[in-house]
């Protein structure tokens, strides 16, 4: 388990924020968008993935918000302190199955998840997060059925 931000095994009350959303895109394949908050350095960064199930969106979205925990001063450092050479961001991004997020507008329905910078992400937290996501699926279902 990774060391409390202050170092003396209490919690410093600062929490990365995120929030998560999932569609369905035309080809069928699933979208699952990331948008988190970074209070210490007091930036965000969006991304995104594709996957070709709902069960492997899940799994790609713990990998993927495990890498955004434990990365956070890597990114920040690249992605705004040197944001000159965003190129090398996007690569790094890419290099874990993840995409730069440019579009502005974000779901309305998306799951939240707030966690202590670079912490774990505990399982039992996840579980909120993926019924949240699996429901914004079916209600998209049921729209799409309805309409």
């Amino acid at each position: 388990m990774g060391k409390p931000a202050n170092g003396n095994g209490r919690s410093t009350g600062i929490r990365n924020d995120y929030r998560c959303s999932i569609e369905r895109n035309q080809t069928g394949k699933y979208c699952v968008r990331v948008r988190v908050q970074y209070p210490r350095h007091t930036w965000g960064l969006s991304v995104f993935f594709l996957a070709s199930s709902f069960d492997r969106a899940m799994k790609k979205l713990q990998e993927s918000l495990h890498f955004l925990q434990k990365q956070e001063e890597k990114l920040w450092f690249w992605g705004v302190d040197r944001a000159a050479d965003l190129a090398f961001s996007e690569e790094f991004l890419k290099e874990v199955g993840l995409q730069l997020d440019r579009r502005i507008e974000f779901p309305r329905k998306a799951a939240n998840l707030s966690l202590e910078p670079e912490r774990d992400v505990p399982a039992f937290a996840l579980g909120p997060v993926r019924r949240g996501l699996a429901e914004s699926i079916e209600s998209g279902r049921v729209r799409l059925a309805g309409d």
